[in-house]
């Protein structure tokens, strides 16, 4: 980070695109892309099992927010990660001037709406309501929440620009702040940080360290508030602990303090990308609807797979059937003979109790 002639502050945008050493280079797009690929299958894991809830009648407010939450950790890992692997691992900018303006406003953007999506669940209900009387609200929550994040990280968007670096053919993605906006944005950068992390993060920890404190001592059957008050805790908790390095670095190079090193921008970086694809584990692990949506998803697919013998053993069934139904009228003559008696003037065959009588 540097300063350039005019006095324009200087900053990697879309990733770090400076690091000595090629171990790093080669590692860290492959780690990046190792968390992405499973992250982003955990995700939409979440989603399908939550989706095939709501198709039920057993969706939640909590539930709808948790999708939302899910579907934001996969375009982070989607499109923000490879941007970021792809950085590192050429050392240039070869996306084009477009993605290196919307690169960092996109990421901002998702990690700001994850955030305060985890603050806006504290206000939904865990219970299911098939009916969902109040279940509109949610919409017009995410549409807010989303509205907000997009707005707020503009300068992102604002400050990037396309910048030669060593050779004629080699570009740079950086953020340049004009020495004329330098105060304004100053101040900007402390309370930025602070609206969109720290202060829904910690109203998030505390709401629900509150509400689990209540649910299981206050509550009449605690068990299922506790255990959905726990999983919200634990995402929220570990949101706050993993996005830490990456906000702390974000705002004290913005705030013109010294470098930070290579390794801790890109160790920030990584983490948030496991942030999103740890979530998807914690439900798992944590939340039983979840769980319990899993294993009928796989007892699913399990049965479609072993329903091939199973119809053959049923035409065979059905085959069998219809040979019994083939021939009544001799089931009928041997059912007339076993439980009827006969006249001996009108009995066929009379040669036969003629032997019996012998």
């Amino acid at each position: 980070m540097d300063s350039d002639p005019n006095g324009t502050f200087v900053d990697f945008s879309g990733g770090v695109q400076l690091v000595d050493g090629e171990d790093v280079r080669a590692a860290a797009p492959v780690l990046l892309v190792g968390v992405c690929v499973s992250g982003a299958a955990g995700n939409l894991l979440v989603l399908l099992i939550l989706a095939r809830d709501f198709r039920a009648a057993r969706g939640s407010e909590a539930k709808a927010l948790l999708a939302s939450v899910a579907a934001t950790d996969a375009l982070i890992l989607l499109l923000c990660a490879p941007v970021r692997a792809l950085a590192v691992y050429k050392q240039a900018w070869v996306l084009g001037r477009f993605a290196c303006a919307t690169a960092d406003w996109f990421q901002h953007s998702c990690l700001v709406a994850k955030t305060l999506l985890l603050a806006v669940s504290t206000r939904a209900r865990h219970t299911p309501e098939p009916a969902a009387p109040r279940r509109g609200w949610i919409l017009w929550a995410v549409a807010l929440v989303w509205l907000v994040s997009a707005t707020l990280p503009l300068p992102q968007m604002l400050f990037a620009a396309l910048r030669p670096r060593g050779g004629r053919d080699v570009v740079v993605c950086v953020s340049q702040m004009p020495a004329c906006a330098s105060h304004f944005m100053g101040v900007f950068y402390k309370i930025y940080p602070t609206a969109v992390f720290v202060a829904p993060v910690l109203f998030a920890v505390a709401y629900y360290t509150k509400s689990l404190h209540r649910a299981l001592n206050d509550a009449p059957s605690p068990r299922r508030q506790s255990k959905v008050t726990l999983v919200l805790l634990c995402l929220s908790g570990t949101l706050g602990l993993m996005l830490l390095p990456e906000w702390g670095t974000f705002t004290w190079v913005r705030l013109g303090y010294r470098k930070p090193p290579a390794g801790l921008l890109l160790c920030a970086q990584v983490l948030v990308y496991a942030c999103s694809a740890l979530s998807p584990v914690l439900l798992v692990t944590m939340y039983d609807d979840v769980r319990r949506g899993l294993g009928a998803l796989c007892a699913c697919r399990g049965t479609k797979a072993a329903g091939a013998p199973k119809a053959s053993e049923g035409n065979g069934a059905e085959l069998g059937a219809d040979a019994e139904k083939t021939f009544p009228d001799v089931e009928h003559f041997w059912t007339g003979r076993r439980n009827t008696q006969v006249e001996e003037e009108q009995d066929p065959i009379p040669w036969e109790r003629d032997e019996k009588m012998l």
